[in-house]
């Protein structure tokens, strides 16, 4: 992140400072993330819980704060593969038909290109 200073007067170059310094305190008082997720961790454990069941957090929480995660097991994707009927249909060679996904095929685009219309290929 850059701020361009060229800009800015004495006065808010002297507001810009004042507030960074503030921020740097503040930043500067916090503890670390991980040693704050840590003892959430140890407290829900010596309480009986785990820190899914008290936030409903993601796995990365508990990655984050040493605990180890259960990885759940990889689904398939239902639709890779999966024949489609087709939807249009070369009047002329009935085995040049289209499902109307991806794209069109050649002959469909010459015709269109004489001026047909896509309905016209539409299978009834």
């Amino acid at each position: 992140m850059t701020i361009n200073l060229d800009g800015l007067s004495a006065k808010e170059l002297q507001a810009l400072i004042a507030k960074a310094s503030q921020r740097k305190k503040t930043l500067a008082k916090r503890k670390p993330v991980a040693a704050v997720r840590q003892k959430l961790v140890s407290m829900a454990r010596a309480e009986g819980y785990t820190v899914d069941e008290l936030f409903g957090t993601a796995r990365l929480v508990r990655e984050k704060a040493g605990v180890a995660a259960k990885k759940a097991p990889a689904k398939k994707s239902t639709q890779k593969g999966v024949k489609v009927a087709p939807k249009y249909r070369h009047p002329g060679d009935a085995s040049k038909t289209w499902a109307g996904r991806g794209m069109a095929p050649k002959w469909l685009s010459a015709e269109l290109a004489k001026g047909k219309k896509l309905e016209d290929f539409l299978i009834k």
